[in-house]
């Protein structure tokens, strides 16, 4: 990974290497990029949404709709990947588990022709705990926001 000494930033994360740093594969892989990645700090994760997800078949036939938790799964997944890129590649493929979350808000839905822009910032780190704020945006609107909390294990 590229990383430059201006504010430990690391170069654009494409879906390649997103797929060797965490362990999700569709139809659950909710990002196709992150961006703007700060080690330690935050990064942003971007998903692209189509008619194509799998979740628009039920939710909803006649207004498709991105399920809400889904958007928090994406929150997570860009997380994972820039905790993974802070931790260095012996953490990559390993199980982050979520512990909680809080303070979910759901404030405009998300449909398919959506561009989400999921900025991600880390609250703080206590051994293999982190604690995150994600918040989701559609052309600049804020669409959901949530505290969350993930444990890193290796189940090796």
């Amino acid at each position: 990974m590229d990383v430059t000494a201006e504010n430990n930033k690391v170069a654009d994360i494409d879906i390649t290497r997103i797929m060797e740093m965490i362990p999700h594969r569709y139809p659950i892989l909710m990002i196709d990029r992150v961006v703007d990645v700060v080690l330690g700090e935050g990064a942003t994760g971007i998903k692209n949404v189509s008619i194509n997800e799998p979740f628009f078949q039920g939710h909803f036939p006649s207004r498709p709709v991105m399920p809400g938790v889904l958007i928090i799964e994406a929150m997570a997944q860009t997380s994972a990947v820039l905790v993974v890129a802070t931790l260095g590649k012996e953490s990559e493929g390993k199980l982050v588990y979520f512990m909680t979350v809080d303070e979910a808000r759901f404030r405009r839905p998300v449909t398919p022709g959506d561009t989400i822009h999921i900025h991600v910032s880390k609250q703080r780190q206590r051994a293999n705990v982190w604690k995150f704020k994600g918040e989701a945006k559609v052309n600049g609107v804020l669409v959901a926001e949530a505290v969350y909390s993930a444990m890193i294990l290796d189940e090796k």
